[in-house]
């Protein structure tokens, strides 16, 4: 059997430590972000079931608005990391304070939208009369984060860029114990019900954006960088996000679409769905920490002018990701017996859940590989490109996806659409980092 050169084996060693020195612990970031709303859910569930209907409304609106910004992160985190690359610290801080300043701005137009607007958009749920007093109180309250949060998307990409994602791992460990203390003391201890549990988040959200702050200012203090808002690169962290935007867009259409669909297909379809959807969400978590690896590690190399490097690093990046992809859809078929009966005690739902978690199983793989080009092609900052292969993905699954009903089919058939949705990305992704289109080098883009 022929080894590998000792020199390729020590370049692939050294691209592997620096994959898990960034992926892990923005895993654990990533996974703290989430139990936000678990831990206001667990709470606020303990006054009633209309105190926890009105905290699932207005949390899904708070994740949607939020999630429609992520592109602050990620744009920074590429033009930060290209400025890493060419050996300007100074230039790489003044960028991300570009994102923060956007960051800022905003936050505050989302809260001069939805504090006058909370009534109609919890209406656009559907809410219930005793349901909606207590969403709409939590959705302005909670509102009043939402800079914060978009500040803490922004210097997360900062750090990202400058190849730290331990501090972003402490700083949402910190914050999550923070809001479940705040969260149980409000709520009960100061009796202040639901609002409690918004107001704990709010004060845990500007604490995190404020723990960021200082971390950013030391860092740009230390290096001569400015802090003053400079409205020519505010404009160019815009203009680097608005691509990003159209394709976080495209894809929130494709999991409503799907949704959708699987809501017509009758309540143990959607029931099943919603567990699947979960499922497919946590499992995200982890190939995306390689992804946010990839776009820190790739940024770098081609602000450094190192074509080379950036190519192996992807191919080494992808190789991670598809056993990660076969790893964990292994896991889901051999523990299924395990989890199933946590979501669920009706066995129709089970049996509609069943073959669609089988599909999902088998596509992850294709999955593994279409988080990590995506990650790699926004460390690239092509971000252009990203926003018109997600709306060809769009164009072709919205039809397929609708049809599935029309036809007969079922939940499984839906995710077999998904499935497609995933193929068709990888297929759009891997054309584009043949062709070395992407590969721009340089301290910008």
């Amino acid at each position: 059997m022929t080894q590998a050169p000792a020199g390729s084996r020590t370049l692939r060693r050294r691209h592997d430590r620096e994959i898990l020195a960034l992926a892990v612990p923005a895993f654990g970031a990533l996974v703290a972000e989430p139990l936000f709303v678990m831990v206001d859910s667990a709470i606020v569930g303990h006054l009633g079931t209309p105190q926890l209907a009105g905290l699932g409304i207005a949390a899904a609106l708070l994740t949607t608005a939020v999630s429609v910004f992520v592109f602050l992160a990620y744009a920074t985190t590429a033009a930060v990391a290209r400025r890493v690359g060419a050996g300007d610290l100074p230039g790489a801080i003044r960028q991300g304070m570009d994102g923060i300043w956007l960051a800022l701005l905003l936050g505050a137009a989302v809260i001069a939208a939805t504090l006058p607007a909370a009534p109609w958009l919890i209406g656009l749920f559907g809410a219930s009369d005793t349901a909606a007093p207590y969403a709409i109180t939590y959705l302005r309250i909670s509102s009043l984060g939402i800079p914060a949060m978009l500040v803490v998307l922004a210097a997360t990409g900062i750090l990202r860029g400058l190849q730290d994602t331990r501090t972003p791992l402490y700083v949402a460990i910190g914050g999550f114990g923070a809001n479940a203390a705040l969260n149980a003391v409000l709520v009960y201890g100061a009796g202040l019900g639901i609002a409690g549990s918004a107001w704990g988040t709010v004060i845990a959200q500007c604490a995190m954006a404020a723990v960021y702050l200082v971390v950013v200012v030391r860092g740009a203090r230390r290096h001569g960088a400015s802090l003053r808002p400079d409205s020519a690169g505010i404009r160019a962290s815009a203009q680097a996000g608005v691509p990003l935007l159209v394709r976080t867009l495209s894809l929130r259409a494709v999991l409503m679409i799907a949704t959708a669909v699987a809501a017509r297909l009758g309540d143990a379809d959607v029931a099943a769905h919603q567990i699947i959807l979960s499922l497919w969400s946590l499992m995200a978590f982890a190939l995306d920490a390689i992804a946010i690896a990839g776009q820190a590690i790739i940024g770098r190399y081609l602000g450094a002018d190192d074509i080379k490097g950036a190519q192996e690093a992807c191919r080494r990046m992808v190789q991670w990701g598809i056993v990660s992809g076969v790893l964990l859809g292994a896991l889901i078929v051999l523990a299924r017996p395990l989890f199933i009966p946590l979501f669920t005690g009706d066995q129709v739902v089970r049996d509609t859940l069943l073959p669609a978690l089988l599909v999902v199983a088998v596509s992850q793989p294709v999955a593994s590989i279409v988080f990590v080009l995506d990650g790699v092609l926004m460390g690239a900052g092509d971000g252009p490109y990203l926003a018109g292969a997600m709306l060809v993905t769009l164009a072709v699954f919205a039809p397929v996806a609708l049809l599935v009903p029309a036809l007969g089919g079922g939940l499984t058939a839906l995710w077999w659409a998904m499935g497609l949705m995933m193929a068709v990305r990888m297929l759009t992704l891997w054309l584009r980092t043949r062709s070395g289109r992407w590969l721009v080098t340089g301290a910008t883009r």
